[in-house]
C-alpha cells in the first residue's frame, strides 16, 4: 500500500507539472483578471478532476470505454467549448481591465470563471479515459475501488491547487507589466491560439 501511494504521488505530481490547457488557463486568468478569479478558475479545473475521479470510482467512467458514441459526444462538446474560448480571445482581445467599482455582477463573475475551468475538464473525455487507465494501477488488491479512486482524485485536487497557487503567485509578481494594454492583447491572442490548438488536438484524438 505504501509503495502504491508513493508511486501515485510521484506520477500525479509529474502530470500536474506538465504544461497543458489547465496551466495556460490559470496563467492567463491570473495575469489579466487577478488572483481571485484565477483561484476560482483553478478550483473549477480541479473540481472537474474530482468529478471524473468519483465517476470512475463508481464505474460510470467505464462508459467512455464501452461506448464510442458517448466518448465522441463529450469529445466534440469539449473541442467546441475550447474552440469557442480560443476564438473569443482572438476576436476580442482585451486592452483594459474593468474597474472593480464597475463590476456590478462580481459574484456571477466569479462563478463564470469557476465554470470555465470546470467545463474545460468535465468536457474532456481524455481526462476520464486517463483516470480509468491510470488510477487502477495504484489501487491495492481487495481494496475498495470507489474509495481509493475518490481518495486519489482528492489528492490530485490538493496537489493541483497547490501548483495553481504557485502559478498565480508567479504572475502576481509581474502583474503590473502583464496588464499593459499591448501585452494584454498579445497575451489574449496567444492564449486563444493555444486553446484552439488544444481544441484541434482533442477533436482529432482517439481513445
Amino acid at each position: 500500500m505504501v509503495v502504491s501511494i508513493i508511486s501515485f504521488l510521484i506520477a500525479i505530481t509529474i502530470l500536474i507539472l506538465t504544461p497543458g490547457f489547465d496551466t495556460a488557463l490559470v496563467l492567463r486568468t491570473s495575469a489579466v483578471n487577478g488572483w481571485r478569479k484565477a483561484a476560482m478558475t483553478a478550483l473549477g479545473i480541479n473540481m472537474g478532476c474530482l468529478v471524473w475521479g468519483t465517476a470512475v470510482g463508481f464505474g460510470l467512467g467505464a462508459l467512455l470505454l464501452a461506448s464510442e458514441l458517448a466518448y465522441n459526444l463529450i469529445k466534440i462538446a469539449g473541442a467546441a467549448y475550447l474552440l469557442w474560448l480560443g476564438l473569443g480571445l482572438l476576436w476580442r482581445p482585451r486592452s483594459v481591465l474593468v474597474a472593480p467599482q464597475a463590476d456590478t455582477h462580481r459574484r456571477r463573475g466569479y462563478g463564470a470563471f469557476f465554470m470555465k475551468g470546470f467545463l474545460g475538464n468535465l468536457l474532456n473525455p481524455k481526462v476520464g479515459v486517463f483516470y480509468i487507465s491510470f488510477l487502477p494501477q495504484f489501487i491495492p488488491a481487495d481494496a475498495s475501488v470507489a474509495l481509493w479512486s475518490i481518495a486519489m482524485a482528492t489528492t490530485h485536487v490538493v496537489i493541483g491547487l497547490s501548483w495553481s497557487a504557485v502559478l498565480i503567485a508567479s504572475t502576481h509578481y509581474f502583474a503590473g507589466h502583464l496588464r499593459r494594454p499591448a501585452v494584454m492583447k498579445v497575451m489574449d491572442r496567444l492564449t486563444g491560439l493555444v486553446f484552439i490548438g488544444f481544441a484541434a488536438s482533442l477533436a482529432l484524438s482517439r481513445r
